[in-house]
């Protein structure tokens, strides 16, 4: 019989990059780069597992920004043109390192590699991403769960509510129109929470939402089985706590796993070592280096002379890797079921282990491979521990609500100390005095324009348009993306650039509009550029549920 079980999460995000102005883009190969060496080699790896008959759970969270790019006719066009570019890359250094015992095999190896991704990418799931994972999740193997609209970090939204709530309602009525019924659970964009919180989940019909340790650990009351069971808030919202030592062993850059030595090197790339004029035509068209995806190098330790990376070496130790969390997982569900047993309970202790998703083949390139072994470990013996998506692990307590602890959580956050601080800093706080009075704007837009067809200076249509794009640009300036990549010195200043555009496009929208003066063809050129959630109703920013628009979705037993 299982004494405990073991809940995995990886959270899948990325901002929305769309640049339609220029023919390549340089942040725009980041989605590409995860469509290629993470979400795809996920599905496959999931797939394989199902199709071999691997009883495994796991639970994906896909933000509605990834959604929107995955969904995207130019994007999806453009990803297509990035895999054969990286075909023909594999293709021409197949030549160059024929009969090199070292390099060769590696070469071989991406080049099946890219040839799998591409056959899936165009045959087999005809560029629609999303619809492989409501595949998947049909299943009943993986759960989906929602993110924030434009993963917002909501703590620093508290003094507006309508903007708390926008942000929640479109993301389940988007996760809706994509998977045909709604989400139970949400991932809090950097797991940024303040209590009130769970207020906004629950009017949602969203059932559970994901907190960092020391979100549980100093709530009030003290949870006594801590991060090892679900806490049901005030609201009667669920939350789970990430658990540390599962944490630890993969994201340490000291001891997790990721860092072993015969791992491959992420930062290695032939676009920074190879001839600048070979290699040239795939990297950024003005000559700047670039990844490429094709790295040839094993981590090999702290030295910048690097040993060449050998596939079958990886492979092992990801297995390796592989049992020694699953009996580090037995330990722990042994000890925690025997702390629960003298505590005279029958409670079943849970392990929250929560990674970003990127982790798995981007930044880990053995990550899948990991996963693979994983499951196939933990399902070919008998263990004392199971995995579990949390709404079957809280369908287990369905009716016996007086079996979780009942707990208000901390205000938290991961990241920098774990208080929101990364995310609102000397080098960011900035944009929150433009973002708050930009709520206050839209949502006098959608109280003054609650019936638009009243107002005649120009038409209906034109102005609903505008009010629609207004609230993008609103939403778009939100993204937590901004503020991480301010404080943390990456890509900086196009986040800054980024930042700064949708709150001018914003402020233009909203002058325009009071002005009663709107050039359509400078909205036709923003709404290309900003393309995100087609089905927008700017009312849902209005400060009153009554003023015309009804925001609640039809639900069932079944569904919500």
């Amino acid at each position: 019989m299982h004494k405990g079980y073991l809940c995995i999460i990886l959270h899948a995000h990325l901002p929305y990059m769309r640049h339609p102005e220029h023919d390549y883009f340089l942040e725009e190969n980041w989605l590409y780069e995860a469509i290629t060496e993470t979400y795809i080699p996920l599905l496959d790896m999931f797939e394989r597992l199902i199709n071999d008959g691997i009883d495994f759970r796991i639970t994906l969270s896909l933000s509605p920004t990834l959604i929107e790019m995955f969904t995207d006719d130019l994007l999806r066009a453009r990803c297509k043109r990035y895999i054969e570019r990286l075909m023909e890359l594999s293709e021409k250094e197949l030549y160059r390192t024929k009969g090199d015992i070292h390099f060769e095999p590696i070469v071989k190896m991406y080049h099946q590699r890219f040839k799998r991704i591409q056959y899936l990418f165009e045959s087999v799931y005809v560029k629609d991403l999303p619809s492989a994972f409501r595949a998947l999740q049909d299943t009943g193997n993986i759960e989906i769960i929602t993110s924030a609209a434009t993963h917002a970090f909501l703590p620093n939204l508290s003094m507006y509510p309508q903007a708390i709530r926008a942000q929640c309602k479109i993301a389940v009525s988007h996760y809706w129109n994509h998977f045909h019924t709604y989400p139970k659970g949400i991932w809090l964009p950097e797991c940024g929470y303040m209590p009130g919180i769970e207020k906004y989940i629950q009017e949602e019909g969203l059932k559970f939402f994901f907190l960092d340790t020391h979100g549980i650990l100093y709530g009030t009351p003290l949870p006594p089985y801590g991060v090892y069971a679900p806490i049901e808030c005030p609201a009667g919202v669920i939350a789970f706590g990430r658990d540390v030592e599962t944490s630890k062993q993969v994201w340490s850059s000291i001891g997790g796993y990721p860092g072993d030595f015969d791992y491959r090197d992420f930062y290695r790339d032939i676009g920074f070592d190879l001839d600048l004029e070979y290699i040239k035509p795939y990297i950024h068209p003005g000559g700047i280096r670039t990844y490429t995806g094709l790295k040839y190098y094993r981590i090999t330790g702290k030295t910048d002379v690097k040993e060449p990376y050998c596939i079958e070496t990886a492979h092992k130790k990801a297995s390796e890797h592989a049992r020694d969390f699953v009996s580090k997982r037995e330990l722990q569900i042994r000890f925690l079921s025997e702390t629960v047993q003298a505590l005279q309970t029958n409670l079943m202790p849970v392990v929250t282990a929560t990674y970003d998703a990127e982790l798995f083949g981007h930044w880990w390139f053995e990550g899948p491979e990991w996963l693979d072994s994983l499951f196939r470990e933990i399902h070919s013996v008998r263990r004392n521990f199971k995995t579990i998506t949390p709404s079957e692990y809280l369908g287990l307590h369905a009716g016996r609500p007086a079996s979780l602890q009942v707990c208000q959580p901390s205000l938290s956050s991961w990241g920098y100390r774990g208080f929101n601080e990364f995310w609102l800093n000397r080098s960011n706080d900035y944009i929150y005095r433009h973002i708050h009075k930009a709520v206050e704007r839209m949502t006098y837009l959608a109280d003054r324009f609650s019936a638009p067809s009243i107002h005649h200076s120009f038409t209906p249509l034109l102005l609903k348009r505008a009010l629609n794009q207004a609230a993008r640009e609103l939403l778009l300036a939100q993204q937590s993306d901004w503020a991480f990549m301010m404080k943390a010195g990456t890509a900086t200043r196009y986040a800054e650039k980024r930042f700064q555009e949708h709150i001018m496009r914003f402020t233009a929208l909203y002058q325009s509009i009071i002005a009663e003066h709107i050039s359509e063809e400078w909205l036709n050129e923003i709404e290309d550029k900003d393309r995100i959630f087609q089905d927008i109703d700017y009312r849902v920013y209005g400060s009153s549920l009554s003023n015309g628009y009804d925001f609640r979705y039809p639900r069932n037993s079944s569904t919500a």
